[in-house]
This record gives C-alpha cells, sequence and structure tokens, in this order.
C-alpha cells in the first residue's frame, strides 16, 4: 500500500510535475525506497499477481493520462488508453479491460456519451470517472447513468488506487462472463478448452489456443496486433519474442476451426488478426 502524499493528479499540464520518476520518488520516500527498487517489486511480485488486470485509461491531457498510466503500471496492472472520445469510445467497445477510467469532457464523443454506449453494449463493465466536474448534478448523472465510481480532480495516487481496488473487489462478485461461445457450426467451451461441432465431432485446444480464441471473439470484429496478444493476452515482452509464436497458433486454431480459406480468422497484413464477426452464427 502506498503512503499518504501529496502528489496529486490535477487538470492541467501546469500542475502536475513533468518527471514521473520524481513523483514515484516523492510517493515512495517515506518507505525509504527508491524507484528503481520499486520497478523491480513491481515487475517480479505485483505484476505476476495481476497480470490480467487489463485497466483502459481515457483521459485527453496527456499530462494526467500519463501520470494515471504510470502509477497504475508500477502497482502492476497493465493499461490501455486513449487521448479521445473517439478513441476512446473505440477501445471501451471493442477492446479486453477489467476496469475503464474515464474522463467526462475531452474532443469528440463525450464521457458520458462513452458511458451510455458501454452500459448499452456491455452492461456489467466496471467503470470510474475521474473528472474535474465535481458538481453534484454531474456525481448523480455518472453514477445513475453505470458508473461505480466517481473521483473528482484533483486526487491523490493512494486514493485512485483504492478505489481501483475496491471497485475491482466488487466487480470480481458480478456474474462471471459465460464459458462457451458459439462458432460456425458449433460452440467453443473454454472451461473444457474444446470446439463442439453440431455434427457431433469436437477439436481439442491447448491452453494458449483456447485463449487465444476467446481474446479474438471478445474483440467483437476489431484488428488485434500480434504485440498486443503478446503484451496483454500471454504477458510476454513483444520486444523479446518470436511472434512467429503467434501465427502457428492462429494457423493450428484455423484448422481446427475448419477455417481453411481465412473467412473466420483474418489476417490483416501489417496490422494483426481478426475474427469477423460477419462469419458468426
Amino acid at each position: 500500500m502506498l503512503p499518504s502524499t501529496n502528489f496529486k493528479i490535477r487538470n492541467s499540464k501546469s500542475e502536475i510535475r513533468n518527471e514521473d520518476e520524481e513523483a514515484v520518488e516523492m510517493i515512495l520516500l517515506p518507505f525509504r525506497i527508491s524507484c528503481l527498487e520499486f520497478r523491480a517489486f513491481s515487475h517480479f511480485v505485483l505484476r505476476p499477481l495481476m497480470s490480467d488486470i487489463t485497466i483502459l485509461v481515457i483521459e485527453d491531457d496527456p499530462a494526467v493520462r500519463r501520470g494515471v498510466v504510470d502509477v497504475l503500471e508500477y502497482a502492476g496492472y497493465r493499461t490501455l488508453e486513449a487521448a479521445d472520445g473517439h478513441a476512446g469510445m473505440e477501445l471501451a467497445l471493442k477492446a479486453n479491460y477489467r476496469l475503464l477510467l474515464l474522463d467526462l469532457v475531452m474532443p469528440g464523443p463525450s464521457g458520458f456519451d462513452i458511458l451510455q454506449a458501454i452500459k448499452r453494449k456491455r452492461p456489467g463493465q466496471a467503470v470510474i470517472i475521474l473528472s474535474a466536474r465535481g458538481e453534484e448534478n454531474d456525481r448523480v448523472r455518472g453514477l445513475t447513468t453505470g458508473a461505480d465510481d466517481y473521483v473528482v480532480k484533483p486526487f491523490s495516487m493512494k486514493e485512485l488506487l483504492a478505489r481501483v481496488d475496491a471497485v475491482l473487489r466488487r466487480t470480481c462478485e458480478r456474474a462471471a462472463p459465460s464459458d462457451e461461445r458459439p462458432v460456425p457450426g458449433g460452440t467453443a467451451d473454454f472451461k473444457e478448452r474444446v470446439i463442439r461441432f453440431d455434427d457431433g465431432r469436437k477439436e481439442e485446444l491447448s491452453e494458449r489456443e483456447a485463449d487465444l480464441l476467446r481474446y479474438l471473439i471478445d474483440s467483437q470484429g476489431r484488428i488485434v496486433s500480434r504485440e498486443e496478444i503478446l503484451r496483454h493476452l500471454w504477458g510476454l515482452d513483444p520486444d523479446r519474442t518470436e511472434t512467429r509464436t503467434i501465427d502457428m497458433h492462429v494457423m493450428h486454431l484455423r484448422t481446427k476451426l475448419g477455417d481453411k480459406d481465412q473467412r473466420l480468422v483474418a489476417t490483416v497484413r501489417g496490422k494483426g488478426y481478426q475474427f469477423l464477426t460477419e462469419a458468426m452464427p
């Protein structure tokens, strides 16, 4: 747990420290732990415990966004980020993540627009609003629209991490997503790691094949890069891992799905892979 500190995220570049390392050292100073030591602790202890938790941050102020993302990553979470409402809407509806930290005022669709779209298409998605708009009407609107929490800027990093932890603990108690997904001609059972076809055939899946197939299906037509698969799905460093590993798993999946013409799992040259939702039943 991080100690109490005056380090706060505010709503303009001029009010946040320019040096991320200095900010983290401020947080850790009472513990007499260096930034380098904390990074090592985060990498070897915290990250393995939280490696399956991805948090999406939608915030148009680059300094605020960088500060939030850095603290989340130091704490062991994985992150995705968007700098405006257009990119935010795309990721919010199609990316794979456990928690969304959402600003309200930004170019393009507002935070309220994104929140409403999420609640229509991804009911149960955990959301924390981060906003300088602290009026009662805004807080009530955010919470009644479906946000799990509403944090008013400025806020301390200790408070933010505490609220993130609380929302994640609460949302873990919600109904778990289905372990099955429909595929053309059958059903993929991810609990048993098997594809059951309507004609009675079965195809066993390895753990990585099952994880990859679920990730592609849940991306709902979004192009998923090889780097994203390595980093966010398998927890590997893309710079130190041969991407042909992914190509081989995709080839095996296509064989088991009977997708020899790539009408289901398509390769998008130079970008990655796409699960074609129009091919779904």
